[in-house]
């Protein structure tokens, strides 16, 4: 068998390259077949998911025709809805997101408007039904074509007169190199920091360097732009380990909490060369703080939240249950007290058992945890009035944690068919799962607005499978919170 003559860019250093060299020709040799094998396991993967959507299809359809009849027989009972004095038009961006939906619902029974657009890849988003939704569109990618979007926006905020524009997702931190001015300024009403106070709250390393200059506890951070900071690093002077996470946002990795240095210096350096470090992507290396996880959501107007909520930090962020935490929130209005404009921040924190609070990073737009406000009948107030109650609106002592039950569904799979290696207390794993079920409440569905859940189940999710299926390209996994597949 005839082996490959060495690259001609390939140059030995040392013994150790020899392996490396070798490494190399054996991708070279192997690609093809990696390439073949991954659309095959594409193929099953998405063929597979559609298969179990379609089992659960018939039982999601029965239970939102029996809302609809429901709704239909009650509606001479029910209360009328309320009339606001003074009916605003609300334009939403991220409409294939709950948090969108929750918003959207929320301005509705107010007596408001509430539109909601997303990126034209969304244009089936699920969320478009309901009864909340006055109107839709879809907008150019403003990360691929800034000028039309901008175009696309303005024309929707001028044709339905709109009061007030909220942006959920990436909608809330674009802001391309040399651009200071939201296309809105002077349109409407935007709920969106400046472009400075953006992006500083966006970059992790900027952000905690902005906490700690107001006196505010922060985990040691370092910003990275090349591998060889990471390698050159003395973690031996250091008490804790630390984590490298990605500045820009990153949906795959920010999950990845491998500690530094890992047990071999060959290790730490496969894991640091492995990972898109450079001056265009930076990276934050942060202190890796031991304690209790917990995630939080303000609507801010002039250094001030108006709406407020913490939640304990789940697995991927799909179950929230409010929680009081003085000690949290009193650093939030901190940091908040020196931070100018009207937005709204989402803060990632660690509290360590003797109290002391560590925040990890800010994500300047709607946190998924409004979903808490769903009986709420304050919300849309919290986001209007221009002038800042005494104290935030928090959710309702009776409002129940939220979930999403497809989410559960697949969880449930997992406790009961755990794969090999992973299974841990299934007794207690199946008694959180039923605690979860039973004491809390499904993010979508509502019985006097049922079509979301069955759209986003049976229509958003599948289309994006198909096209994925259509391109032999597979997942890591489906988010029905905010409508995608992590790819």
């Amino acid at each position: 068998m005839k082996t490959k003559p060495f690259p001609q860019n390939v140059q030995l250093q040392n013994a150790s390259d020899v392996s490396s060299v070798e490494d190399l020709l054996i991708t070279e040799q192997t690609a093809p077949f990696r390439s073949f094998n991954k659309r095959i396991v594409a193929l099953f993967q998405n063929l597979g998911t559609l298969a179990l959507l379609a089992i659960a299809f018939p039982f999601n359809l029965t239970v939102v025709l029996l809302s609809l009849l429901w709704s239909w027989i009650s509606r001479p009972f029910q209360k009328p809805r309320t009339v606001a004095e003074f009916p605003k038009t609300v334009l939403i961006a991220g409409a294939r997101m709950t948090k969108t939906l929750q918003l959207a619902r929320s301005f509705y029974e107010a007596g408001h408007r509430a539109i909601i657009i997303d990126t034209e890849k969304f244009w089936l988003n699920g969320n478009q039904y309901s009864n909340a939704v006055d109107a839709f569109y879809t907008v150019p990618d403003p990360a691929k074509d800034w000028e039309g979007y901008q175009r696309k926006l303005r024309s929707i905020a001028e044709q339905e007169k709109v009061d007030l524009f909220i942006p959920v997702a990436i909608f809330a931190v674009i802001y391309p190199d040399g651009v200071n001015e939201h296309p809105l300024e002077g349109y409407c009403e935007v709920l969106h920091f400046n472009a400075d106070t953006t992006r500083m709250l966006d970059d992790k390393f900027a952000f905690a360097e902005k906490a700690r200059s107001l006196g505010l506890s922060v985990p040691k951070s370092f910003k990275i732009t090349a591998p060889e900071q990471v390698l050159n690093f003395d973690f031996s002077q250091e008490q804790n380990p630390y984590i490298l996470k990605s500045i820009p946002y990153d949906a795959v990795r920010r999950l990845d909490m491998t500690k530094l240095p890992c047990a071999t210096p060959e290790e730490t350096a496969a894991f640091v060369n492995s990972l898109p470090i450079s001056e265009d992507k930076p990276w934050i290396m942060q202190e890796f703080i031991r304690g209790k996880e917990y995630c939080t959501h303000s609507t801010v107007r002039n250094g001030k939240s108006t709406l407020y909520c913490c939640c304990p930090s789940s697995a991927f962020q799909v179950n929230y249950e409010n929680v009081d935490k003085p000690e949290i929130s009193d650093w939030i209005t901190r940091l908040l007290a020196g931070v100018d404009g009207i937005g709204q921040a989402s803060f990632d924190i660690i509290q360590t058992e003797d109290g002391t609070v560590y925040p990890i990073e800010c994500n300047p737009r709607t946190h998924t945890a409004v979903t808490l406000f769903y009986n709420h009948p304050g919300v849309a107030d919290a986001y209007l009035n221009p002038e800042p109650p005494a104290e935030p609106l928090h959710p309702l002592p009776d409002a129940k944690p939220t979930y999403w039950l497809y989410h559960e569904l697949w969880r449930l799979n997992e406790v009961l068919f755990p794969r090999k290696g992973t299974a841990k207390q299934p007794i207690k794993q199946l008694q959180t799962w039923l605690s979860n079920i039973t004491s809390g409440t499904d993010a979508l569905f509502r019985v006097n607005d049922p079509l979301p859940f069955l759209m986003v189940h049976h229509w958003q999710i599948p289309l994006l499978i198909l096209e994925n299926l259509r391109q032999l390209r597979g997942w890591i996994r489906i988010d029905f919170n905010i409508g995608e597949l992590i790819e």
